[in-house]
């Protein structure tokens, strides 16, 4: 199992990227140069040059394996979700209660994370912060229909069909699962944004308490009968 871990490879779409960063050591780097390039400045800070500069080469090398900024966070977001799917199926393998599945999914999915070792050129962390900040960013464009047929999205909608079939296994006549499902991942980024920006908007302060509201407010909708 540890041999299968070191060799795992989160899958993205190709049309994400000019060439995988994957494939050599100046694109890990670039990746992970640029995580913590986003996560000290900003989004609307980063820039190729700057990104060039920090790994000691020009911004033209960086043009050789993204088309432009917006498809390297593209490609950031689609690394995570496909991470967060991962740690989700890895997790989960052994609960064999629907309920038990469920709290240990959103307890996944609601929890500040870890650095995971399997992954040497990635500061989970600090990718966690970015989505946390930059989360919606990837989607906002004029672009996202097009780039959404294109299967850009795809490892955070196979998380949010996931996710949504463990609510089924719970409570198989609830008809908003996948609404639920995507609620849950959004609104979890969201409250840790609040409570690292804006306090006074949310009630989850203390460790844990963001999956505990979730918790309760999954239990809540699964357990009532008012759906319509």
């Amino acid at each position: 199992m540890e041999r299968l871990i070191r060799n795992l490879k989160i899958t993205i779409n190709p049309k994400v990227y000019v060439k995988d960063p994957e494939s050599s050591d100046l694109g890990k780097r670039l990746v992970e140069q640029g995580i913590a390039l986003i996560d000290q400045q900003g989004f609307e800070h980063f820039t190729f040059k700057k990104l060039g500069d920090l790994v000691g080469s020009n911004e033209s090398s960086v043009y050789r394996y993204f088309e432009n900024k917006h498809k390297f966070l593209l490609y950031l977001s689609c690394w995570y979700w496909g991470w967060m799917e991962y740690r989700l199926v890895l997790n989960t393998l052994g609960a064999s209660d629907p309920e038990d599945r469920l709290n240990k999914a959103l307890e996944i999915l609601t929890q500040p994370v870890e650095l995971d070792m399997a992954f040497a050129h990635v500061d989970e962390v600090a990718l966690n912060r970015i989505m946390v900040n930059e989360h919606a960013k990837p989607f906002l464009t004029k672009a996202v229909d097009r780039e959404n047929k294109e299967g850009y999205f795809e490892p955070y909608k196979r998380l949010v069909e996931r996710f949504a079939e463990m609510i089924g296994e719970v409570n198989g006549d609830y008809p908003f699962a996948r609404s639920l499902a995507s609620t849950v991942l959004e609104g979890s980024l969201h409250q840790h944004f609040l409570e690292n920006h804006l306090p006074s908007l949310t009630n989850c302060k203390q460790p844990g308490s963001i999956t505990h509201f979730f918790r309760g407010l999954v239990t809540s909708v699964l357990n009532s009968s008012e759906y319509v």
